[in-house]
């Protein structure tokens, strides 16, 4: 599903500490958690880490990411908007929005 188009938006990826509440395990490029884009709309997103293949609890770095059917929660993001991500209901990290490449998600001024 998501190599076969360009990612959705990039972004930089944070794992809240475990001490935070976050994972205790680091997460994987290609991590699948539910991704809050718009306060009524929770989707899958998946994350591909730039330049490494690990992101430990507590650090940040940057990622593709690609949602699952963004037609259905169009003009959601901004650049500069925050996404919390979660397991299950457990908020695990937020996404920043840096750009967005799917026009479909950019938010109208």
């Amino acid at each position: 599903m998501y190599k076969e188009r360009d990612p959705d938006i990039e972004a930089k990826v944070t794992l809240l500490s475990t001490k935070d509440g976050g994972r205790k395990l680091p997460s994987g490029t290609g991590y699948r958690p539910a991704h809050l884009v718009r306060e009524d709309y929770l989707t899958t997103g998946v994350q591909h880490y730039i330049e490494q293949d690990t992101l430990r609890p507590g650090e940040s770095c940057f990622a593709n990411i690609w949602f699952i059917t963004p037609e259905a929660y169009p003009k959601s993001l901004w650049v500069g908007k925050n996404i919390q991500f979660q397991e299950g209901g457990r908020v695990v990290g937020y996404a920043e929005v840096k750009k967005i490449n799917n026009t479909v998600l950019l938010r109208n001024s």
